[in-house]
């Protein structure tokens, strides 16, 4: 779960052209790729395989990434779009001072200028640094956090500006976890070989950092020590991914006088005040590591958390320093990743424009690459969907009728986003073309002040949580909402020129996802105004409970790596939204003439060419070392059983393929478990 729960199809970055990107012409007029069909594997044995295996086995990943494909890999065409906007308006440095063209272009250049940034060495964060050495007590270092949050750089205090929980007409203070710097709790305490090399990769890497800004070597191995120790004893109080899939018990709203009493160390009144925010009360998501940092901050030296905001604020600031930084960063991530080599620079730089003015990216992306007359047939793809979904609901023999008039209404009061935002955001900053770590500055407190200025407001629905080029979709429970932004409006998901059973296996499948997460196990403990309400019967929703259950433990039973499984408890939302999205997707098929055929094209049948779609849009292959992180780190299922998985549980798929009894992926009728 994130700070305030967005429940992404994707977590990517891609293109989105009038042609298919990367795609022979073949692939492009029949949108079938025959030559990346495995037909030595029965469809029953490994749908996945089947579709894709004689691409699977013959791709490379480039050694500058960590997976090839769609999915989350359609990025790599998509930045060299991306890429082409950025050199071009960077080229002129004569664009009228303020315009988005003169933003992105110069921010572009200066992140380009590696002579002017390897000149600097780490002098533009010597300031920050000198700020850390001046804290003499407690107070002065929670006056350095309040500093850090106002320039988006959270280190122990994790705080975000989101819709309550319980009122969605206002946005409040939302606290969450924070503090560590591996990719999860559970890598500081777990003990195998891959977790281990991960372990000492990253105290390797804290080791550089200090190195870097003049500490001898002893000196530097030491304060890494010093920064592992404080981050271990924290995570110690964090809740696993898990736990946080709760949403009830983290959500904790209380008013801030009586936290002030609770924690004795932490003032967080002050904090508030130097932020300059007035809040009477916040929810605190996490209690438990608030209560741990409270006592460590009474216990740990002060001395030791100077070190350990010194290695949080150069990690932070790694990759906008000097080559030197940039590499020891990079030679940690690829522990992590198994990415082998960095890159390119422009390649560094598109993502940082995207990540930190990306809206103003945007901008000029849509102008150039976006089908508008995409956004009308996707619109009334999404309408489709839900006629679709409210059949579904109707004829449930597990919900009663007046829970299924509630999901009903909440199902019609979902708001579409298709495309790019009705109104754009707004980068208030002054960008100069020879100063890069000061842009990056500039922006991020930019961020910080564009989510401090939301506080005790209403929430602005026309906001994006992504940006327009991104190859995502995604549903947020607080203003039950979907969005499809342009990005994911390409094939293999979308084409204007594919034939229904192609779009409705792939743009179909993915409206479907999202539609269904406003009724997975944490989008349906929200109503269809965004507050966390129980709008279920209580049996209604132990059945539903029961139900995701059987899913849990049908993906526990899934092998990734030799002994590495799919978490199923931590996957759950994903897998609910994937199986029931299908379902949604292929009755809204059915409704289209094609669906309502049984006319073969290039010798497949409509359901055929259904399912084959739901195949190719997953098409992705990834490094071991990439998918053991994500795994134990991402919400999703691993690409390969977001399509055996649910077609397990598909009755289509069985009579469009013939499945029989003796193949691996068959499951008996009684066994197909099915929940919208």
């Amino acid at each position: 779960m994130k700070n305030k729960i967005l429940l992404p199809l994707l977590a990517l970055g891609a293109a989105c052209t009038s042609e298919p990107s990367g795609e022979n012409m073949t692939e492009e007029r029949h949108f079938v790729d025959v030559a990346a069909v495995d037909s030595t594997i029965r469809p029953g044995d490994n749908f996945f395989m089947r579709v894709n295996g004689t691409w699977y086995d013959t791709v490379k990943i480039a050694d500058d990434q960590v997976g090839v494909g769609s999915y989350s890999f359609l990025n790599i065409p998509q930045k060299q779009l991306l890429e082409n906007i950025l050199e071009e308006v960077s080229a002129s440095p004569e664009h009228p001072k303020g315009s988005i063209e003169q933003k992105v272009g110069d921010f572009y250049a200066s992140g380009m200028d590696t002579m002017a940034i390897n000149a600097r060495g780490y002098s533009p964060v010597q300031p920050v640094l000198d700020q850390i050495d001046a804290i003499q007590s407690i107070p002065d270092l929670e006056a350095f956090l309040a500093s850090e949050i106002k320039t988006s750089n959270q280190s122990l205090i994790g705080m975000r500006i989101s819709p309550d929980d319980e009122n969605s007409t206002i946005n409040i203070i939302h606290l969450s976890q924070n503090g560590l710097g591996l990719p999860d709790r559970d890598y500081y305490f777990k003990t195998d070989s891959s977790t281990v090399g991960i372990q000492k990769a990253y105290q390797t890497y804290l080791t550089t950092l200090f190195e870097l800004t003049g500490s001898p070597a002893a000196d530097a191995e030491k304060a890494a020590t010093t920064v592992y120790g404080i981050e271990k004893d924290l995570a110690e109080s964090h809740k696993t991914r898990i736990e946080r899939r709760v949403v009830k018990e983290n959500y904790h709203k209380v008013a801030v006088a009586d936290l002030d009493k609770e924690h004795s160390q932490i003032n967080w009144s002050s904090i508030f005040e130097n932020v300059g925010l007035k809040a009477d009360s916040l929810d605190i998501r996490q209690p438990a590591y608030y209560k741990k940092l409270d006592q460590m901050l009474a216990a740990v030296p002060l001395e030791d958390w100077k070190t350990y905001l010194k290695a949080q604020t150069l990690s932070s600031y790694a990759n906008f320093l000097s080559s030197p930084f940039e590499k020891a960063s990079f030679e940690y991530t690829k522990v992590v990743s198994g990415q082998s080599k960095q890159l390119t620079r422009a390649q560094e730089m598109v993502q940082q424009v995207d990540r930190q003015i990306g809206f103003d990216l945007g901008q000029l992306y849509v102008k150039r690459y976006f089908n508008e007359d995409a956004k009308q047939r996707v619109l009334d793809l999404v309408n489709n969907l839900q006629k679709s979904f409210e059949n579904r609901i109707n004829e449930l023999d597990w919900m009663s009728d007046s829970t299924k008039t509630q999901a009903k209404e909440k199902l019609y009061s979902i708001t579409k986003k298709i495309g790019y935002p009705d109104k754009w955001r707004e980068y208030k900053v002054t960008i100069d073309r020879d100063s890069y770590f000061e842009n990056v500055v500039e922006l991020r407190k930019d961020a910080a002040k564009y989510q401090l200025d939301k506080f005790g407001k209403a929430p602005d629905k026309t906001e994006w949580g992504t940006t327009p080029s991104t190859v995502t979709a995604y549903y947020n429970p607080s203003l039950n909402e979907i969005v499809f932004p342009a990005g994911i409006l390409q094939y293999p998901y979308f084409d204007q020129n594919a034939d229904d059973a192609i779009n409705y296996g792939g743009i179909g499948m993915v409206i479907g996802h999202e539609l269904t997460h406003a009724f997975d196990d944490q989008g349906a403990q929200f109503d269809k105004d965004g507050n966390l309400k129980n709008w279920w019967t209580a049996e209604d929703y132990e059945k539903f409970k029961a139900k995701t259950q059987q899913l849990i433990e049908r993906y526990d039973t899934f092998t990734v790596l030799d002994s590495v499984h799919v978490k199923g408890a931590m996957t759950i939302g994903e897998n609910t939204a994937d199986n029931g999205g299908i379902y949604i997707a292929y009755d809204a098929f059915k409704m289209t003439d094609q669906g309502k055929g049984n006319t073969p094209i290039d010798g497949y049948t409509p359901d055929q060419r259904f399912c084959y779609s739901i195949a190719r849009i997953w098409r992705v292959k990834t490094r071991d070392e990439f998918m053991r992180t994500y795994v134990n780190t991402n919400s999703h299922s691993p690409a390969m059983w977001r399509v055996n998985g649910p077609l397990m549980n598909f009755e289509p798929f069985y009579s469009a393929y013939d499945l029989q009894p003796t193949d691996k992926n068959y499951k008996p009728e009684s066994e197909r478990i099915k929940i919208w």
